[in-house]
This record gives C-alpha cells, sequence and structure tokens, in this order.
C-alpha cells in the first residue's frame, strides 16, 4: 500500500467498484516478497452474492486469480461453498477445501476489502490447494517445501508468525528476568529473529522458542509479516511500529 501515491489509488478504488458493479465482484492481487507468499482476495461477493470473500495464498498471481475467478463465476451462478468439502473445479488433478477465516487475522490481509466494505464485519474463507500428492497441508506426509506457503487462517490468530513455534529467536536477559518490553525487532537476512529491549549488552543476548515470545507479549504479532533485512522499533509496548531497513555496515 505504501508504495501507491493518491493518484494510483484513486484508480485502484475506482476499477474495484467498477468490478464489483460490472461484473460482480473485483479480484486484488498481491505478489510474493522474499518472506511472504503471494495472495489474492475477493470483494464484492459479500455485497452482491451475501457469500464470504475468498482469500487464496502461495500460487502465481495469475493463477490465484483465475481459480478466484473461478469461484467467482460459480457463486454468481448460485453455488455456495462448504467448509470441510472437497472441490475438483479449481485444479486438474487435485482438490481444494475452505477454511473459515478467523476474523482476527482479517485486518492482516484484506486491506482493500476492508475499505470497500467499511470495516472488518463481513466474512472470508480461505482456499487451501493440496500438494503434488493431493495432501492438504494438515494431512499427514503434506510435502514441506509447501509447509509455509499457506498460511491457515482459520487458526493461529494467537500466533501468526510463519515459522514454527519452537524456533528459537534472540531476545535479552532483561525481557527474560526483567520483565522489559521489546521495543526493537530485526528479521535478519538470514531468517534470524532478535527480539530487544534496546538497553541490552552482547553478553545479556538469551535464546528463546519464539512461541514464549508471542505468548508473554501478543502485541509482537503485529510484526509477523516483518520483511528480511528490516527493523521495527517503538517507544513503548503500546505504540506503533516504525519498520525501516536494517543498514548493515560494511
Amino acid at each position: 500500500m505504501n508504495d501507491f501515491n493518491i493518484e494510483e489509488l484513486d484508480n485502484i478504488d475506482n476499477k474495484i467498484i467498477e468490478d464489483v458493479n460490472s461484473i460482480g465482484w473485483s479480484v486484488i492481487l498481491i505478489k510474493a516478497t522474499r518472506y511472504l507468499p503471494s495472495f489474492a482476495y475477493t470483494i464484492g461477493l459479500w455485497k452482491n452474492y451475501q457469500h464470504s470473500e475468498i482469500i487464496a495464498f502461495g500460487l502465481t498471481t495469475d493463477t490465484l486469480h483465475a481459480i478466484l475467478n473461478i469461484a467467482g463465476e460459480n457463486i454468481k451462478a448460485g453455488v455456495k461453498y462448504t467448509i470441510g468439502q472437497n472441490y475438483s473445479e479449481f485444479f486438474i488433478n487435485s482438490d481444494a477445501q475452505f477454511l473459515t477465516v478467523d476474523n482476527r487475522n482479517i485486518r492482516d490481509y484484506f486491506g482493500y476489502a476492508i475499505w470497500f466494505n467499511r470495516g472488518t464485519d463481513f466474512p472470508a474463507i480461505e482456499l487451501i490447494w493440496t500438494d503434488r500428492n493431493n495432501k492438504f497441508p494438515w494431512d499427514e506426509d503434506y510435502q514441506e517445501e509447501f509447509l509455509y506457503r499457506q498460511p491457515l487462517l482459520d487458526r493461529n490468530a494467537e500466533f501468526k508468525f510463519r515459522e514454527d513455534r519452537d524456533l528459537g529467536v534472540y531476545t535479552t536477559r532483561q525481557w527474560l528476568e526483567l520483565g522489559k518490553p521489546i521495543l526493537r525487532v530485526v528479521h535478519e537476512d538470514d531468517g534470524d529473529w532478535q527480539f530487544l529491549t534496546c538497553d541490552q549488552m552482547p553478553e545479556d543476548i538469551r535464546l528463546v522458542a519464539l512461541e514464549a515470545m508471542i505468548k508473554s507479549d501478543p502485541s509482537l504479532n503485529d510484526i509477523f509479516n516483518l520483511e528480511y533485512g528490516v527493523a521495527a522499533e517503538r517507544t513503548d509496548i503500546s505504540a506503533r511500529w516504525d519498520r525501516h531497513e536494517i543498514a548493515y555496515d560494511e
């Protein structure tokens, strides 16, 4: 969003309204970054058909666009997608299912839909695709290479990070022993996370599980999408995070 100027934002807003009025829905496409998967979501299904908006992750934006348009055409024709049922119309020789998106996850992904619907009070479902063996992410032996391509938005609202809950991350003795707040978070280019109190010395660094950090301070979920090579800082535990690229010394 921050990459658009005012004129571009106006053009996007107008295109969404035009699509919803003429076609029935609009599709917003978000490209993958070095850290985060691509995703796409609909706008207008709730307004025009009283059907949940749909989001999908982890495929090319062209593919995401195509499958959401398939869903839109079917909904326009009267289809109501059901949670937990297999659907075969989206992919050749593989299935898809839908999950209910926890409303606590909507603000993280549905930016323009929130604008269009004037808030987060609308239902959404997530289209989940299978691996090469037609297994879903919750199935045994799901292929590991796809494991983090689809965040499951019916769950994990209290732990939004893509990494394993037991991932070791760096923090400080001051946080661990004295309860001081985390004021700076660094996501290194190599994937390491640092959760710092800003008064630490090198000898104060400790290694803890990521889940322990989030359970102790749920506000850290606000920077779950911190890109590689970016730091986030705040003045206190209730302040907003300011993000900036890390300036590495040469």
